[in-house]
């Protein structure tokens, strides 16, 4: 008989192999008794078959059985074949008409070429595939109650910003942690930050350069500022040191996690872009250089374009005027007392958080009991009409205290704005204006006048 072993572990973690080794040599020992001759051992190891994790050796076993290069089969378990049904039917479909047999080390023969073996494999199969999914109800139950009690589940490489025990506080990558959260809440892009940590040689936890995606997943982590979180929602108080606040962390969730953020645009080359009116139709001014290359804002008109194609203004001495318009209102006594007036902005953020997830627990629950018919459909809309209005004003809080984040540590200090407002990143630029100015009226140019008309231009205040 010509017999093929197959060995299958779900988790080997270290790659070390020692336990489809144990399969193996179990499956040996019973091809030795039966004086069978092991034309090949077929090993996936470190794939979970209830995952549906790929299994190319397993796949290669099938072919070959279909080829008529096997004529048994020995596994230890037949657990380690299947834990599917659906995988189950394949396997008799490729065993049953060339009388493959398949041989289990603690479970005996089965003839996939009877109704009776048939029927052995599949009853085999149902207890393994039950097994599966009281395990993995088992362990969602834990993960659930490690959450709520704030612990860690374990597993996976440590986080970044912490040591190997996931609880205390690497200070070099903690320092990078606040960093990249002060940058990104004062206006900084993803995508510079990534780049500029990769210049300076900092790397992930794994080794590898930062990118986007990466560092988005970082900073909206309940972990660093010490929180819990489950299926993305914060649960509970870590039992582990916290790196920024809890407000800063519900800051970042807002700024990073906010529908309309697009993280797909292009490189912003145009300072005042989304921050210009037309005076004459209401239109927003749209980047458009010249022929020659110049920069230059136009009220655009043509298809798809609302604009009435009668303002232009280059775009050098219009950006100049409104920075240094912004650096004027920094150090104005009327700015000051807006903000003096606004409440903290910790205590704002983590109730203006609060009530987002509160908000979107009563959604959950709301259409929870649409689908068990307990209200009716104009009972919903009108129970989620207001619920929704007090989520968006809550983003809406939060976006505001991170436009403000961009100018806080300028207030009443233009001069040190001005030393360093040339080496600032685009978009931190772009931020601090904006968190200042929510527009800029610009009148149609007076014929005649070549030079920059600082009166076709009226600044629209936010604070």
């Amino acid at each position: 008989m010509q017999a093929a072993i197959y060995a299958r572990i779900s988790s080997d973690p270290n790659h070390d192999e020692l336990g489809v080794e144990r399969q193996l040599a179990d499956c040996r020992a019973m091809a030795a008794r039966k004086s069978w001759e092991v034309v090949d051992e077929y090993v996936d190891d470190d794939a979970s078959a209830w995952k549906g994790a790929p299994r190319p050796r397993y796949r290669q076993l099938v072919e070959d059985i279909r080829a008529g290069a096997v004529g048994a089969v020995i596994v230890w378990h037949m657990d380690r074949l299947h834990r599917h049904p659906k995988e189950l039917e394949d396997y008799i479909e490729a065993c049953q008409p060339r009388g493959v047999l398949t041989f289990s080390c603690v479970g005996g023969d089965l003839d996939l070429s009877t109704p009776d073996g048939c029927l052995m494999a599949r009853i085999l199969g149902a207890v393994a595939k039950n097994e599966s999914d009281s395990k993995s109800r088992r362990l969602r139950r834990k993960h659930e109650e490690l959450a709520q009690a704030g612990k860690l589940a374990g597993g996976g490489s440590r986080p970044f910003g912490y040591l190997a025990d996931r609880r205390s506080i690497n200070p070099p990558e903690a320092a990078i942690v606040r960093e990249a959260t002060a940058r990104i809440l004062a206006g900084d892009s993803l995508r510079s930050l990534a780049t500029d940590l990769n210049r300076r040689g900092v790397p992930t936890v794994s080794g590898k350069p930062w990118g986007v995606h990466v560092l988005r997943r970082l900073l909206i982590s309940a972990r660093i500022s010490g929180q819990r979180e489950h299926h993305h929602e914060i649960v509970a108080q870590g039992d582990w040191q916290a790196i920024i606040s809890p407000a800063e962390t519900a800051r970042l969730r807002a700024l990073l996690t906010d529908p309309s953020r697009r993280t797909n645009r292009a490189t912003r080359s145009y300072l005042l872009k989304s921050l210009l009116r037309c005076a004459i139709c209401g239109s927003p001014l749209r980047s458009r250089p010249r022929p020659d290359g110049q920069r230059r804002y136009v009220c655009a008109k043509g298809p798809a374009l609302p604009g009435c194609g009668g303002v232009a203004i280059m775009a050098e001495p219009l950006e100049r005027f409104v920075v240094e318009a912004v650096m004027h209102r920094l150090d104005s006594p009327a700015l000051g007392a807006a903000l003096s007036g606004a409440p903290a902005a910790s205590s704002a953020a983590a109730a203006a958080q609060l009530e987002t997830e509160t908000g979107k627990a009563q959604l959950d629950q709301l259409a929870t009991a649409y689908g068990e018919q307990e209200i009716t459909w104009a009972e919903f809309l009108a129970a989620r009409k207001p619920i929704e209005a007090r989520i968006q004003a809550a983003r809406r809080t939060l976006a505001r205290l991170s436009d403000l984040s961009a100018v806080e540590p300028y207030l009443g200090s233009s001069s040190e704005l001005r030393e360093r407002w040339d080496a600032l990143p685009l978009a931190r630029q772009h931020a601090i204006v904006a968190a200042l100015l929510d527009r800029a009226v610009v009148g149609r140019a007076v014929r005649g006048r070549t030079a920059f008309d600082e009166s076709r231009v009226e600044p629209v205040w936010r604070v």
